[in-house]
């Protein structure tokens, strides 16, 4: 076994029974027998959620004998939501929700931004979303140890969570007229950014109330996901800097 991965039943039980934080696990869908149901019932006894996957999806993610499992442990232990938000704070909150957001290197240069401008904390949902792996950790020049990494079923449960305790939902997106500039970010903000690709989600774009976009020359449609962060992170720092 070799950085964070794990593969083999056993492994695989035993990490698990002894608390490593699991980040995502792959379960080959024509897995059969006792041992693979002693699997399945303790995943679903410790609430970890896996991917039910084709045998080829394991054979790319390792060439060992991985017995129909792999897993991925996590290099920070996750943190849950409700705990960030009931931490007292004498400065208004700032919090990212990253829907879509698959690349490491990205998710690490947006954790790196995050730590720097001292974010509250970074959401992320269980599935479609980037590994925290070696590549995570360096990107974010160790970021990614001085800001809490939520992991969530859904997004959208965390923005009613965020919305119930005043947070103000900000959705970073081109499908709008409203320049960053002109948003008020002095105040308990989440920003939710989305895929360079697909952006964010529709259900999660009509949950937000206000929407924001950055102004863009018309020789370029959109800006790398984590340079696009890091520009309306440091608005919101410039905003309150001069309160």
């Amino acid at each position: 076994m070799k950085n964070n991965i794990i593969y083999g039943l056993h492994p695989v039980m035993e990490a698990i029974k002894s608390g490593k934080q699991i980040d995502k696990i792959f379960v080959q869908n024509t897995l059969k027998g006792q041992l693979s149901q002693e699997l399945l019932s303790l995943l679903n006894a410790k609430k970890i959620n896996y991917k039910s996957v084709p045998i080829e999806k394991l054979n790319k993610l390792t060439r060992e004998n991985h017995q129909g499992v792999v897993a991925f442990t996590s290099p920070v232990q996750f943190v849950v939501l409700e705990s960030v938000l009931e931490k007292e704070t004498d400065r208004p909150r700032t919090l990212i929700l990253l829907d879509g957001i698959t690349d490491p290197r990205n998710f690490g240069a947006i954790i790196r931004t995050a730590a720097a401008v001292s974010a509250d904390g970074i959401i992320i949902p269980e599935n479609n979303s980037a590994p925290v792996n070696e590549d995570t950790v360096k990107t974010s020049a160790g970021g990614i140890f001085k800001i809490p990494i939520i992991k969530v079923k859904h997004l959208k449960d965390a923005i009613f969570l965020l919305q119930a305790h005043d947070i103000k939902i900000i959705a970073a997106t081109e499908k709008t007229k409203n320049l960053v500039y002109d948003a008020d970010l002095k105040s308990d903000y989440a920003l939710i950014m989305g895929s360079e690709g697909k952006g964010i989600n529709k259900s999660l774009l009509s949950l937000s109330p206000e929407k924001v976009k950055l102004p863009m020359s018309d020789e370029i449609d959109s800006l790398n996901v984590s340079v696009a962060c890091g520009i309306i992170l440091y608005e919101g720092v410039r905003q309150r800097l001069k309160k």
